[in-house]
């Protein structure tokens, strides 16, 4: 355990970044491979809203508003939005190119005039990026420090080291104040602000610096250091608890907290285990999952993380081709209208579970379990990316078969399909609602409570060898299509499981390759 001294506002003022002093710069369209005059742009019909009753997860009182604060779109990670996303109106398709090679912007949030804020992943490093919702343009820029796995793929040309890390900002969420909070790749927490000058310039403010590295080993690759003899433990998420404590866990296992306050830091190790997957929180703890086991934990008076409950799962006997790591590819999923139920999928080497289990502390171990539920065919089951929760019903996808952009060229696609699954309202099991053919390779799936619509990221086979990406919507109570637009063509506009995140404006954002893509109604 460590108290480090709390940097002094004038040294935090000095890594507000140099580049803002720049005006605007204008968005760069995303081009389209050859082959998009060769596919359809638009099939179905439009939609009319049918807004999904339910309660919304309760607002976490550190975070920004449910539906604009991070990849889960909230604290109890449901991946539901209360804004009405594209109802398929003759719409129109924007994006900006952040990179030649890369640019990739995953985790996208909104502040109170519905501004984005996004870290988008470069080669040289990710991007802390405010970008203006209807141009895309960049208003202000601040860079993050380049991560270990970059440095490694290309000196060791094993790319696979970027696709599969999880860390460096990736995960970051938007608090009560609108300030990014994000882990970088040296191991620090960072929380930033935003402002606009009195010149109309926006610009990146760092208001606090807590260095995670006396309780993590930081001896990671770097252009100084091609051949580190010591331990790399990366910071792979951040979330605050209902306290306002920020909690961290890092890719081998270590949970931690950071007091804002103080800045005083407490560890635990999970031995022999890895994290590459955000956590979620409510008011009675946070849930996280290894590729061991679920956990639930809260906080020692002094901030030291402690297990209320641990739950092993099936993990397999090896890493499924649309999965990080041997585990559990979900976040948590925090939900349930009569009692608080907890969502994960297992690893199990046949076909993938959906497991709900009871969260509460003082639920015996028998009947902590709700269901055990087998979704998609045998031999290509699995996900890694989190689960749509809403009332008592779940929405899982199957990415099997996917790794990398490179795996989907040529016109190839994935076996997917999507189930829907809803607990009993007696809670005496679970049972599935419906199956949908839908091939989601791997985005993070949103749902918008406003219209009914659940929205996926899709491709299909393509005979003429054309990779063509659609934002496809789902009827969430039927499971049917409604209609699907193309996004673009070719390998930029592959998602490499970056989420759909649904604005205020009516807007579905989807994180590509090359950077990030809009979609929005003309009507």
């Amino acid at each position: 355990m460590t108290t480090p001294r709390r940097p002094a506002r004038a040294l935090a003022l000095i890594a507000t970044v140099l580049a803002v002093a720049t005006p605007a710069a204008l968005a760069d369209e995303i081009p389209l491979a050859p082959g998009h005059r060769l596919v359809d742009s638009y099939e179905g019909a439009p939609a009319t809203a049918r807004p999904v009753p339910g309660e919304a997860p309760p607002q976490h009182p550190y975070l920004a508003p449910n539906g604009r604060s991070g990849m889960h779109a909230d604290g109890a990670g449901s991946g539901t939005h209360p804004y009405s996303g594209p109802l398929g109106r003759d719409p129109e398709v924007t994006s900006e190119k952040i990179a030649a090679l890369g640019g990739e912007c995953a985790t996208v949030t909104f502040d109170a005039a519905g501004r984005l804020l996004t870290v988008c992943g470069t080669f040289s490093g990710f991007l802390l990026k405010l970008l203006d919702p209807r141009t895309l343009d960049t208003l202000a820029e601040y860079r993050l420090p380049q991560r270990s796995s970059t440095v490694e793929a290309v000196t060791r040309l094993d790319f696979e080291k970027i696709f599969k890390d999880t860390s460096g900002g990736a995960y970051f969420y938007l608090d009560h104040r609108d300030r990014v909070v994000l882990a970088d790749s040296r191991g620090h927490i960072l929380r930033i602000a935003h402002s606009q000058g009195a010149d109309g310039r926006w610009s990146f403010t760092v208001e606090d610096d807590w260095d995670l590295t006396p309780l993590v080993p930081h001896d990671c690759v770097s252009w100084t250091n091609l051949f580190p003899s010591g331990v790399c433990d990366p910071v792979t998420s951040v979330m605050p608890d209902w306290d306002g404590r920020v909690w961290w866990v890092t890719r081998l296992g270590r949970v931690g907290t950071v007091d804002p306050a103080t800045g005083a830091l407490r560890s635990v190790r999970l031995d022999g285990e890895e994290i590459q997957n955000s956590f979620s929180v409510a008011e009675d703890g946070v849930s996280l999952v290894s590729d061991h086991a679920l956990y639930s934990f809260r906080a020692d008076a002094d901030g030291t993380p402690r297990i209320r409950w641990r739950q092993t799962y099936d993990r397999g006997t090896g890493t499924k081709p649309g999965s990080v790591n041997q585990g559990s590819g979900t976040t948590p999923d925090l939900f349930g209208t009569r009692e608080k139920y907890v969502a994960i999928t297992d690893n199990a080497d046949d076909r993938m579970h959906v497991l709900v289990y009871r969260r509460g502390a003082d639920v015996p171990e028998s009947q902590r379990l709700v269901c055990r539920v087998p979704v998609f065919r045998p031999g290509a089951s699995t996900t890694d990316n989190s689960l749509i929760s809403w009332g008592d019903s779940l929405v899982v996808e199957n990415n099997y078969g996917y790794e990398n952009p490179t795996t989907l060229t040529f016109g190839r696609s994935v076996v997917g399909g999507a189930t829907r699954i809803d607990v009993r309202p007696d809670g005496s099991g679970c049972d599935t609602v419906w199956e949908s053919p839908v091939r989601s390779p791997s985005t993070v799936p949103k749902l918008s409570t406003a219209n009914g619509l659940l929205y996926f990221y899709e491709k299909e086979p393509n005979a003429l060898g054309i990779d063509a990406w659609y934002l496809t919507a789902v009827d969430f109570r039927t499971g049917q299509r409604v209609f699907k637009r193309l996004t673009g063509t070719g390998v930029a506009y592959d998602n490499n499981w970056a989420p759909i995140t649904i604005g205020p404006d009516g807007a579905a954002y989807i994180g590509v390759f090359n950077g990030i893509v809009a979609v929005r109604d003309r009507a």
